[in-house]
């Protein structure tokens, strides 16, 4: 009889809905090994009831803290099978371990292609991706010369980072030399040019071997920039239909950039005046806030339950159908709505999934309150949107 599998998951609580993959993880035999800093006590219910065993250290930055957890889970349970976290910020936390314990998936070597903005857009145009002209700089100098060569507005953003913070659009020479007083000196920034564009997205998930079992994608009411400058409400779906050209070129991204047994979360440029795609970013693990909750919700499947599967036998059993759009509607505690949520149950109850409660790190951009709701046509999801952002 084969031993178990050993996963070890670095902080299974953040997200709280990322918790089910130790929930899947354990239902299908595998050893859940959790290490992080918060108190066992703080952790859910759910989750300590489906954790195999949990290893708290007082600090997640401090790496020999995290090594030793790792070599007490080896010493005790046998040769560490995985070690993720699923999350951006422990991207590189993971790779290092990986590396130590000759752990598969990404090592650290790894990390310069799917950390660095300039990086990816050397692969990308390696593999024939059309990407925005830009560089990093070290200095205001090179910053000038690099905003007069590309012309204004400029996109800043940090060459490693995540999303959209510290990230900014510069319209004038007056206010690059603002930004030279408030930013981070300890941070590599990008200088690209602005494109007009939507951003989509070309998300999913590999097997082993780096094959596709299941694509999906996301658009925007807005740019994420803009939700957050306007201190207003967005909301973003995943749609039942996927453009074939945004397919081809994710498929393309996948195989360059090496994805295996992973989930991916590859951001395109979908510029207005020609339609065409541009890359902008690779992201090698699930997107954020509910998205991964939404494949579920528009697919009818449990793709924790798939990625369980995917580790312990390679297996991918779902069937993709893609019966239902589904959209996460943001509602900001700054505004006054013409509709209540009691408005909203009663006019679209048959479309509501939940109503969420955002925790204030994330408040910024999904909003206070999130609506999750499906429908099965745009038009449908767009009336919804209107109806439960429209203003007093």
């Amino acid at each position: 009889m084969s031993r178990p599998m050993n996963f070890v998951m670095i902080s299974p609580h953040f997200p709280a809905n990322f918790e089910t993959f130790a929930v899947r993880l354990h239902e299908a035999g595998f050893h859940t090994l959790g290490i992080a800093d918060a108190p066992y006590h703080e952790l859910s219910e759910g989750l300590r009831a489906h954790l195999t065993e949990y290893y708290r250290v007082d600090n997640m930055e401090d790496y020999d803290q995290v090594y030793r957890a790792v070599a007490y889970f080896a010493h005790k349970y046998g040769r560490i099978d995985r070690i993720e976290s699923h999350n951006e910020y422990w991207l590189e936390l993971d790779a290092q371990l990986r590396t130590d314990f000759n752990v598969f998936g990404y090592k650290t070597d790894d990390m310069l292609a799917v950390k660095t903005k300039r990086q990816m857009k050397k692969i990308f145009s390696e593999h024939g991706l059309k990407v925005a002209a830009g560089d990093v700089f070290h200095s205001d100098d090179e910053a000038r010369v690099l905003a007069e060569k590309l012309g204004f507005p400029v996109i800043i953003k940090p060459n490693s980072g995540v999303g959209a913070s510290d990230t900014y659009k510069i319209k004038s020479s007056e206010e690059l030399e603002a930004f030279f007083g408030y930013q981070n000196p300890k941070v590599e920034y990008i200088m690209e040019e602005f494109i007009d564009g939507d951003i989509v997205t070309f998300d999913g998930l590999t097997d082993h071997d780096g094959e596709i079992v299941f694509y999906s994608s996301l658009e925007y009411s807005e740019a994420v920039l803009d939700t957050v400058e306007k201190d207003d409400d967005m909301y973003y779906y995943v749609p039942r239909t996927i453009p074939d050209d945004l397919v081809a070129l994710g498929k393309i991204c996948v195989e360059a950039f090496h994805v295996k047994e992973r989930f991916f979360h590859f951001e395109f440029f979908r510029v207005k005046e020609t339609k065409e795609l541009m890359a902008l970013e690779v992201n090698c693990r699930p997107p954020g806030g509910l998205t991964i909750d939404m494949w579920n919700y528009s697919n009818d499947f449990d793709i924790f339950r798939e990625y369980a599967n995917i580790v312990k036998d390679n297996l991918f059993e779902a069937e993709i159908l893609r019966p239902y759009n589904v959209v996460y509607i943001s509602r900001k505690a700054n505004q006054t709505y013409a509709h209540s949520i009691d408005d909203i149950w009663a006019n679209f109850g048959d479309n509501i999934i939940s109503i969420q409660s955002v925790p204030g790190v994330f408040a910024k951009i999904m909003g206070e309150e999130g609506i999750l709701a499906h429908t099965q046509t745009i038009e449908e999801m767009r009336e919804l949107a209107q109806y439960a952002q429209a203003k007093a």
